[in-house]
């Protein structure tokens, strides 16, 4: 019986098609200790193809949420409660930069960070992968020849379609005044290079909140006016704004603009009741937003009163105190459900959508279990942000 064991293991071991699909089927971090049994094993963990269809895989599946604090540092909330929510990471000092760097993004496993900016210098980009923590220096924008000021930078990954990511470089036009130019970086290429046509954006536009979806990145101003940018096309458009809210209130307020499921969703807020807001989804073609949920945060208010701010009138835009973090797709164990995950003051709550339960995932002030033990916690309490987080081998 021992024979045969050890003949059948050997045989498994000395099948290079049957290891690469039992590999395909692991989780990440064991590929990652894997990694060191054998050379053979390394070579075949490594390999670049390897690493795209393990992404292809793996690029749906969001394992839980990476919680960005106020001091640089990072927690984790897992979407599996049997598991440990160990953070996969706990800060960005492994790119040993000396004046540290911000987070500016994540998509699909990948994050892009720089510098934080001293006044008269110019910051460097990384792109890091979180599972492997292997990252890159980009060249500067601009190397293609342009001094242009940068106002932008959107990394756009969809390990689906290419093991490359691109990095979108929104800049100042030097010919044409009030005029924007796209430059794009391709880790195909490893350089920059121009795209598309000069273009005007409205006065507000923020080009660092970019949201990547369908093949574009695209962005959305305080006001409402939005724009994309068609990456393998080189066209900038507008997306129709949502429809008029319900009564015809007054002015719109964004409390929500991204990616989730693989849909892009805005929430916005209309008139004095912000604890009741719609969901909307854009089409696929771009022909208009629709309906997708209609929540109310009644119950929420009813358990966690500390959400009301007493001291001003009932009817004012801040009077609850909460921020939608993200919209998430299974937050609550169902891949069918949708949940939203809501700061109140120093909790973070997970509110399903489909039948408005909810509970305390998060406690900033304790961690989740306690994080930053040497922190004190007043330091942690400000606006969090929060980052979908998967796991992938890409290389970058």
């Amino acid at each position: 019986m021992c024979t045969t064991s050890t003949s059948s293991a050997e045989q498994v071991a000395g099948n290079g098609d049957l290891l690469t699909e039992i590999f395909l089927r692991t989780p990440v971090k064991p590929l990652l200790r894997f990694r060191s049994v054998s050379k053979r094993w390394l070579s075949l963990i490594s390999d670049p193809h390897f690493c795209h269809r393990q992404a292809r895989r793996s690029s749906a599946s969001v394992s839980g949420v990476l919680l960005g604090l106020p001091n640089s540092n990072f927690d984790f909330i897992s979407f599996d409660e049997k598991k440990a929510s160990e953070p996969p990471l706990r800060s960005l000092d492994f790119i040993g930069d000396p004046l540290g760097v911000k987070v500016l993004q994540v998509c699909n496993g990948l994050l892009c960070c720089s510098t934080v900016r001293i006044l008269g210098t110019s910051p460097n980009y990384y792109i890091c992968n979180l599972a492997t923590r292997r990252f890159s220096v980009l060249p500067p924008p601009c190397s293609s020849g342009g001094r242009g000021t940068v106002f932008g930078i959107n990394l756009a990954f969809d390990p689906s379609k290419s093991p490359y990511y691109s990095v979108i470089c929104v800049r100042s036009c030097e010919v044409l005044v009030s005029h924007y130019q796209i430059e794009i970086y391709s880790s195909d290429t490893g350089d920059w290079r121009l795209s598309g046509k000069p273009f005007r954006a409205p006065f507000d536009m923020v080009f660092y909140d970019g949201v990547f979806w369908n093949g574009a990145v695209h962005w959305i101003s305080p006001s409402g006016a939005s724009l994309y940018f068609v990456i393998d096309e080189g066209r900038i458009d507008t997306m129709p704004p949502p429809p008029p809210g319900p009564g015809g209130w007054g002015k719109r307020r964004i409390r929500h603009f991204g990616e989730s499921g693989g849909h892009l969703r805005i929430i916005e807020i209309y008139g004095p009741r912000t604890t009741q807001f719609v969901v909307y989804e854009m089409e696929r073609d771009y022909s208009n937003w629709c309906v997708r949920f209609c929540v109310d945060l009644d119950k929420v208010i009813a358990a966690f009163p500390e959400i009301t701010q007493n001291y001003l009138d009932a009817h004012d835009l801040y009077y609850y105190a909460y921020n939608v973090l993200c919209l998430i797709r299974g937050g609550g164990g169902n891949e069918e459900d949708f949940s939203l995950l809501l700061q109140i003051r120093g909790k973070i709550i997970c509110y399903n959508i489909k039948d408005s339960s909810f509970k305390n995932v998060y406690d900033v002030a304790h961690g989740n279990p306690p994080a930053l033990p040497h922190v004190k916690a007043s330091s942690l309490i400000g606006c969090l942000q929060a980052y979908p987080y998967m796991e992938t081998l890409t290389c970058v």
